[in-house]
């Protein structure tokens, strides 16, 4: 039940999550002296294209996010019932055990493992249309989302939808990171009651989730990096047109090959491309999204792995 509120919470996230996003995609796929840095997208981007292009791609994950955040909280608390029932538990300080900080990051872990199924034919299809700098809609390779999925399975078939599948593994496995801190974090804040310090479990899951973002993106960025590249290709070289045509172009890059390529190319601090676009979004869209999901859990009754 706690997912169906999220379905909620992940329209409300929506328009601030996409305006930076496309920031962020544009500063890691595009060729090297495109851009100068975030603020140099925003500006040329607004100028060049107009300030609705912030919302390009923006359909996809309108309506897939809200299936792939039901995908990774319901099946995350499906994983912490499981792992509580077979033993990763510890005794707390109320003397009934509880989940290990290390099982919390195994169920992040096998849940953002899940959710990748949904999410990289969502997440391919936003990378792709928000790659597109023309301003008209009609000189745009892609007019919109079914018209890009329908060209891709023309092109590679059904399954060039999961383009990029081994990248989006690799980035949603962070979520190791991410619930493991929110568990931490929740524990610490605990440790607060009775001093002037104590704060409401709500605030504490506001805090958590919004500080453990940090940790996540951290981590995380990296991937996300080859993820999005993977999913760009051919980017900056424009898509087939139709299938005979993709020999050449459209073998797809491997996630060892893009990493390299990064490297060679960029150094390491090409892998961090994007970060600060992550950082100014990830408070407030993560801290409200585990604030209502931990909420909602709580009103229902079925967070039974925290003592």
């Amino acid at each position: 039940m706690g997912e169906r509120l999220f379905v909620f919470q992940s329209f409300l996230n929506q328009p601030l999550l996409e305006r930076f996003d496309t920031v962020k995609t544009r500063m890691q796929c595009s060729p090297p002296g495109t851009y100068r840095g975030a603020f140099d997208v925003l500006g040329k981007v607004i100028k060049n294209e107009g300030i609705f292009a912030l919302y390009k791609g923006a359909t996809p994950p309108a309506v897939g996010w809200a299936a792939i955040d039901s995908v990774l909280l319901g099946s995350l608390h499906n994983y912490r019932l499981f792992l509580l029932r077979n033993g990763m538990t510890e005794i707390s300080p109320s003397g009934t055990p509880r989940l290990t900080l290390f099982a919390h990051g195994v169920a992040g872990l096998f849940a953002g493992w899940t959710s990748a199924l949904i999410a990289t034919p969502i997440e391919l299809l936003k990378v792709k249309l928000q790659l597109q700098a023309q301003k008209s809609v009609s000189d745009r390779r892609f007019k919109g989302p079914i018209d890009c999925a329908h060209q891709i399975i023309r092109v590679q078939g059904i399954g060039g939808l999961w383009s990029g599948f081994t990248g989006s593994l690799a980035f949603r496995s962070n979520f190791f990171w991410m619930f493991l801190s929110v568990e931490a974090l929740m524990r610490g804040f605990s440790g607060l009651a009775g001093t002037r310090y104590e704060i409401s479990t709500g605030s504490a899951n506001f805090l958590s989730g919004g500080l453990a973002s940090f940790v996540y993106w951290a981590m995380a960025i990296p991937f996300d990096n080859i993820k999005n590249r993977m999913m760009a290709h051919p980017y900056p070289l424009p898509y087939p047109a139709s299938a005979t045509s993709t020999k050449s172009t459209l073998t797809r890059p491997s996630f060892i090959y893009i990493a390299r390529h990064i490297y060679v190319r960029d150094g390491p601090a090409g892998f961090f491309r994007g970060l600060g676009p992550c950082f100014l979004r990830a408070f407030p869209v993560n801290a409200s999204a585990l604030f209502v999901y931990e909420g909602m859990m709580r009103v229902l009754g079925a967070e039974k792995t925290r003592s």
